[in-house]
Formats: structure tokens, sequence, C-alpha cells
């Protein structure tokens, strides 16, 4: 499933030569800031940058004894470099570089899901107005309600994907911050115009204030955020899942040509992607619980956050992102019944036009109470006989005595429930 995912830029982001890479080059800036000050002889950081790399294998090997990463990757860098690797890392404490470098890749991770839930909202869009005036039966508890449109389902959704991109955006904001401020953040042994320099050439902001780490409350808010974009994907695909239902059959996840729904029964047609992502916003939502478990640490940090993080930020950034994909697929791939929602609309013999009904005979009798008696008391006949509701209301002598056949006629008009339409997609999409 997830190995399937064919978008490689968000895999390589997580990759073990990214992470190093991304250290290499803001240990590089540190020394080009060092050296404008002059702390750094400017022909030791050239040579530093031809020479300055790292072995993955040679890393691996380093860490087996000294079971510290970065110092791994520190020995293997200075193996390379040599006599001028007594620069690198000069005043600085592993998580200046390891902190900014983990804000810097997940900027581009969250600039990776924008892109995709931009591109979901075009989808959702066209499916919108497409199906703007297309009726279907709206329900409330599971059970029959008023008429709607499918439009109106599809802007509902746009609307949320909108606000999930504010959000993201807000997100990305507040974790796109780095620090190169020392051990305990008070800049003791690093000015802080090196912090300056370096977030400026991998545009970030200078956190106003850190410990030894940034904050993980800023975390946290990136991953609820991605909590939350998965709710909504999840919301999405658990309606599709409830429409594609056989008895209701209004919608269906695409199917194609080849692809078998079940080992023993050849008839099946399973919203199974839909199932899928369903099943992965569990996941999602319980690594945000776990950042925010997160933003508790002791005095200016422990370590209680790293093995956390290395699972929980690589992992919802992808599924998240894969999720918004495969959503798009599903939305620009999607089966629809319009003649199925008509039949259903019908099922109740009328009984969902009961509040146009009730209000045209409360205009006519002046008392709410009294019209609602009659109105259920038919209703109620035409649910458990199975009988039509407008023949009843057409031959109740109660009835009769305030509405004409005609006014009885206007409203069982389907039209009525989407004059509104245009007005709601006017507020939803502009102009």
């Amino acid at each position: 499933m997830i190995e399937r995912y064919t978008l490689p830029q968000m895999r390589d982001l997580w990759s073990e030569q990214t992470k190093f890479k991304t250290w290499l080059k803001i240990e590089i800036l540190v020394c080009e800031a060092l050296s404008q000050s002059g702390q750094i002889p400017k022909r030791a950081v050239d040579q530093i940058k031809k020479k300055a790399r790292f072995d993955l294998k040679r890393i691996e090997q380093i860490e087996q004894k000294t079971r510290h990463d970065f110092l791994a990757f520190l020995t293997s860098v200075s193996e390379n470099v040599g006599k001028n690797s007594e620069y690198i890392h000069l005043g600085l404490t592993s998580y200046d570089i390891e902190d900014t470098a983990l804000a810097f890749i997940l900027k581009q991770a969250g600039e990776v899901i924008l892109k995709d839930l931009k591109n979901l909202s075009f989808s959702v869009k066209k499916k919108a107005f497409k199906y703007k005036l297309t009726p279907i039966m709206g329900r409330t508890h599971g059970v029959h309600a008023e008429p709607t449109t499918l439009g109106h389902k599809f802007a509902l959704w746009y609307s949320e994907i909108q606000r999930n991109i504010d959000r993201l955006k807000k997100a990305i904001d507040i974790i796109s911050t780095g620090k190169i401020s020392g051990a305990v953040g008070n800049y003791a042994n690093t000015p802080p115009e090196v912090e300056r320099y370096v977030c400026k050439k991998l545009k970030l902001k200078p956190a106003k204030v850190s410990s030894q780490i940034l904050q993980r409350d800023r975390h946290a808010e990136f991953l609820t955020t991605l909590a939350i974009i998965a709710g909504s994907i999840e919301k999405f695909s658990t309606e599709i899942r409830n429409l594609q239902r056989t008895e209701i059959l209004e919608l269906e996840e695409g199917f194609s040509k080849g692809q078998k729904g079940s080992s023993a029964m050849p008839h099946k047609r399973n919203p199974i992607t839909c199932e899928r992502l369903s099943g992965l916003s569990r996941t999602v939502r319980s690594y945000a619980l776990a950042s925010l478990e997160n933003i508790n640490l002791w005095h200016e940090r422990d370590i209680t956050n790293s093995s956390v993080e290395r699972i929980i930020l690589p992992d919802s950034t992808t599924l998240v992102d894969y999720m918004v994909v495969k959503f798009t697929r599903i939305v620009e791939n999607l089966s629809v019944y319009p003649e199925n929602m008509l039949l259903n609309i019908e099922k109740t013999k009328g009984l969902v036009f009961s509040q146009r009904l009730l209000l045209k005979l409360t205009e006519k009798m002046g008392s709410r109470e009294k019209a609602y008696q009659i109105v259920q008391s038919n209703a109620m006949i035409a649910w458990e006989k199975k009988e039509d509701f407008k023949k009843l209301i057409k031959a109740d002598k109660r009835i009769k005595k305030y509405l004409s056949s005609e006014e009885i006629e206007s409203c069982f008009d389907l039209g009525y429930f989407t004059k509104g339409t245009s007005y709601i997609f006017k507020r939803v999409f502009g102009r």
C-alpha cells in the first residue's frame, strides 16, 4: 500500500542522505557566518566547503561505538576535511544543527502537502459545479431529512479543505523556525548574528527565544493540523462509503478493469481505498497525541521527544500526503448515480416534503402546533402503512379547509430545496 506511494519527493525528504546533507549544509553556513566576524579564517572556510562530505556507511560504523549519531556524523565529516575540521561545530550544540535542519525539512514536507491539498480542492470544486443542482437525499442521524444537492455536499467539502489549507499555511509558518543559540539557548558561545545569517539562508525565522531545542508546541501544532486534515479526509471517505452501500448506491468508488473485490464473491465492488483512508486517519491522530506529549520536557531539554519524533514526523507527513493524493484520485474517478438519488428521495413516498407542508399550513392556520399535529398524524400513517403521503394530505378534510389542491401540489416541488444553492456557491466560491 504505502510502498506503492509514487511521490518520491516526500520519501526523499526523510531519507538519511537528506538528513545528513542538511546537517552539513547548516554546519557550513555557520562557518561562513563565523568567518564574516573574523572568528574563522576565510581560507579555512573555503577548504571546508571544498572537502566537507560524509559517508553513510562510515557514520553507521562510528555510531556503533559512540552511540551518538550526530558525533558520528561530525567524525565522518572531519575525516574528510582534515586539519580545518577544528572550525566545524564551533561553539554549537548538536540540536542547533538538528532542530534547524528538522525545521527546514518539515517546511518542505508541509509545502508538498499544501500543493497536493490545493490540487484536491480544485478536483472537489469541479465536482461541486458539475452536480450543483443534482438532487440528493439529505440525511440526519442516518435517516431521510430533506432533499439537498450533491453539489452542496461537494461545496461543503471544498470549504473545509480551504480551512485546512489556511491551517496548514499557519502551521508551516510556525514550524519554519531555526535556532543557533548554543547548549542552553543563551548565545554564550555563538553570537546571534550567526543564527540570523543561517536562518536567512534557509528561509527560516530565528526563534525569539529557545533552550537547547526549539519548543515542541511548534511541532505539536504542525502535527495536530495534519491530524485535522486526515480527519477531514476520513469524514469525506466515510460519506462515500455510506453512499456506496447497496441499499443506497448513490456514489461509488471507482472500480477499474480487472479489479477484484473479494476472493469468495465475484460480484463485490468494495470502497477499499476510502476504508484504507479512514483507517490511516486513526494512525495520524495517534501521532498527533504523541506530539502533544512531547511538549513537556525537563528543564532546558531531555530526549524523551527524540525517539518519538523519528517515527511520528516522517510518518505523519508521508501518510497525510498519501491520503490527500489518494483521495484526489477517488474524487476524480467517482461514479455518480443521479437516478438512484431520485429513487431514494421517492422511497418514503413524499414524507421528505413534510416541513414544507407544515410551513404552508401554519401560514394559513395561524398555529404551528395544530398544523404540526395534523401533518405528523398523516406522516405516521404514511410511514407505518407505506401509503402515499401526498394522497393522504389531499384527502384530509382538515387540510383541504386551508389549502387548495394546487397549493398542496406546490409543497411537493423538489426545486424548492435548491433555491438557495446559488447563494451558497457564491459565498463558497466567490463570483
